[in-house]
């Protein structure tokens, strides 16, 4: 790949644990491997802490793909991109990254995006879902649809998915 993975973090805008802690442990990871992270953008939830996460490391890039102007962006964001288009939003987020990882699924807006990624294609890793959330989308496509145990399994994954040798084992 020539260029930078973009890696997509979905979930919740509550603060639930354990999608929130492995959120901002995964912005980390996706940043010290050199990717691109890619959120809702949003001040709240999963968004808020992946952005955080990234941004303990320096060089770290941020996108954060907003519904509109009246949302409070994460300060962690680098790229703000305005959509003015609602939830409409999610598909953008979706088409733009090379792996969507979804933290926890606990709402139809994390299920909707993670449906959007296996409708076009894209592979989902689903850190933390629940074992009915992860029998129905695999029945949708088993092929496409990944599962870890902890950000770290996740972001190995990323590697294999991607067919890269970062040197970066999770």
């Amino acid at each position: 790949m020539s260029r930078k993975p973009v890696i997509a973090i979905v979930g919740s805008g509550s603060e639930i644990e354990p999608p929130v802690s492995n959120a901002r442990e995964l912005g980390k990871l996706i940043a010290e491997n050199g990717w691109v992270l890619i959120t809702g953008g949003r001040d709240v939830g999963v968004m808020k802490a992946a952005n955080e996460g990234a941004k303990e490391i320096e060089e770290s890039l941020t996108i954060g793909i907003l519904p509109d102007g009246d949302v409070d962006a994460s300060p962690s964001v680098d790229v703000r991109i305005v959509t003015d288009m609602g939830q409409a939003r999610n598909n953008i987020i979706v088409l733009s990254a090379d792996v969507i990882i979804a933290c926890g699924i606990d709402g139809a807006g994390t299920a909707a995006e993670v449906s959007l990624a296996i409708k076009n294609g894209k592979p989902v890793i689903l850190l933390g879902a629940s074992q009915e959330a992860m029998g129905f989308l695999e029945k949708i496509c088993s092929d496409r649809v990944h599962s870890a145990d902890s950000p770290r399994e996740a972001i190995s994954l990323v590697n294999r998915l991607l067919g890269l040798n970062s040197g970066f084992a999770g």
